[in-house]
């Protein structure tokens, strides 16, 4: 199969998401800046086993190189986990380790990629890791080729001005606080990017493109939670995803108007 540098992700519902995936080069950066963090761990721990060695040298030889594994093998799996596959060198490179679905990696995954970390890195500097990433279709090394996981890349992405995007438009979803907490809840990050990216470039579709595209994606998140009918009623499903990206991304913001201010609006 070819390389991609794109991961492809297909609902059940049948939107297709992309993400960049991270190449050899931005992963062996972002490893560098794990390694000097655990190295200076590691350095540290060692000083303070230093005063244990005067007292028993074979027992603080063996508790640092337990704590040495520990280290080396615990921060990737702590932070991977806890802080959704990212370490300090990921976040600083903007990757981040998901499921091949896209999804956040289970426990299993976590530990899987990070206890083959050590084949790897064999015999230095990632060089089976690397071979790895260079040949296979995702650029994935032995540890995620096991683990079923990627590393992808966050784009930086300048956010609209969305109080000009829904200007003018009464929310009607803003009805029902415990309903909106709960789409909030079921919709992942890149789900709500792809409603408000289809928002910024409709002027841009076709006409039928338009009116198909806004379609799926509104049913896409009608099947997330059920709001009452009297909150569709009157309004496009253009103007349905308006509603719900203006509710994922400003949650705090109470209707500055009433339904009888507004029309609805397929602008």
């Amino acid at each position: 199969m070819s390389k991609t540098s794109t991961l492809l992700i297909r609902t059940p519902e049948g939107i297709v998401f992309s993400q960049l995936l991270a190449g050899p080069m931005s992963r062996f950066l972002a490893w560098l800046i794990d390694f000097c963090i655990v190295l200076c761990a590691t350095i540290a721990v060692a000083m303070l086993l230093t005063l244990l060695d005067l007292v028993a040298q074979g027992f603080a030889q063996a508790i640092g190189m337990l704590l040495q594994f520990v280290l080396m093998i615990g921060y990737g799996i702590c932070f991977e986990w806890f802080k959704r596959g990212q370490t300090i060198g990921k976040r600083v490179l903007r990757l981040r380790v998901v499921d091949v679905q896209g999804l956040r990696m289970k426990p299993s995954q976590v530990v899987i990629r990070n206890l083959l970390r050590f084949v790897d890195m064999l015999p230095v500097f990632y060089l089976v890791g690397g071979i790895a990433c260079v040949v296979s279709r995702r650029s994935q090394r032995l540890g995620d080729l096991a683990a079923n996981t990627v590393v992808v890349r966050i784009p930086r992405i300048t956010e609209p001005d969305l109080d000009q995007l829904a200007s003018g438009k009464f929310n009607s979803l803003r009805s029902h606080p415990h309903l909106e907490a709960r789409l909030r809840q079921r919709v992942t990050a890149q789900e709500a990017a792809l409603a408000l990216h289809a928002l910024v470039r409709r002027d841009a579709l076709d006409p039928q493109a338009r009116v198909a595209l806004f379609d799926d994606i509104a049913k896409h998140f009608q099947a997330k939670v059920q709001f009452p009918a009297e909150t569709m009623e009157g309004i496009t499903d253009e103007q349905y995803v308006r509603n719900v990206v203006d509710t994922l991304y400003r949650p705090n913001r109470s209707n500055r108007l009433t339904p009888a201010d507004t029309a609805p609006c397929v602008a």
